[in-house]
């Protein structure tokens, strides 16, 4: 298998910022829009019930309001999420991946006190849904007990350390964790970093990369994987 076997544009959230985020509609849409692979956040509703959601409450991309971690997926179901969406299930989400032939980067996005409990979640639904599947989803997280609670309970899908700034101990993170990539902010990112990536075997996704001329020059440097908001200008076969 090569280093990044996955699509190399990734359409961020499902469909960028032309659709509402993390949403069936979303991920439609990304599909529709000719990408290969979406990327979304899953954290576990109060009743254990892995959604898509990227923050804790429900303020900013529902019209309902509380924390995520307090309420049941039921308790969601009348919020609208945007444009008459509703928050889906990861059940859901996976369902309609495999329907649609999508590649997925699952961010494990847990609740603060729920790290290790969503990543074993979300690493045993995502073995069974995509069970068989040609390429596996790639579980990421910028949690280290989110990855190890996912590696312990299903060793063998793919893992991606998400991370804002380099930590200086990211080689070591990644070979503890047994990532297969290192998910960084594009701007955090050199041609020095993405070699010594690729030297000790791991891939490069960069996030989130929404103007044409940052995208070539991390192209050049051999980023493996880019994360795009802008679906019209950076497409899925951009080059």
């Amino acid at each position: 298998m090569s280093r990044w076997p996955y699509p190399k544009i990734v359409a961020h959230r499902g469909g960028g910022k032309l659709a509402p985020e993390n949403t069936l509609g979303a991920i439609r849409l990304g599909a529709k829009m000719g990408f290969r692979g979406v990327e979304f956040d899953v954290m576990l509703a109060g009743d254990g019930t892995p959604v898509l959601m990227h923050d804790e409450t429900l303020r900013r991309t529902t019209s309902g309001r509380g924390r995520v971690a307090e309420l049941s997926h039921a308790q969601m179901g009348s919020f609208d999420a945007g444009k008459g969406e509703r928050i889906p299930s990861f059940e859901e989400a996976a369902r309609l991946c495999r329907e649609l032939g999508l590649w997925a980067n699952v961010e494990i996005k847990p609740a603060q006190g729920y790290e290790r409990r969503t990543g074993d979640a979300v690493a045993r639904m995502a073995a069974e849904h995509w069970r068989g599947a040609p390429l596996q989803p790639v579980l990421s997280s910028f949690s280290p007990v989110a990855l190890l609670a996912a590696r312990q309970a299903e060793p063998q899908l793919p893992r991606g350390l998400l991370v804002g700034r380099i930590p200086p101990r990211w080689r070591e993170m990644l070979q503890d964790l047994e990532c297969v990539a290192l998910h960084a902010n594009f701007r955090a990112l050199n041609a020095r970093i993405t070699d010594e990536a690729h030297h000790a075997g791991r891939a490069v996704l960069a996030w989130t990369v929404n103007d044409g001329r940052s995208a070539r020059k991390l192209l050049g440097w051999g980023v493996d994987c880019l994360v795009t908001d802008a679906l019209a200008r950076i497409g899925p076969d951009f080059a």
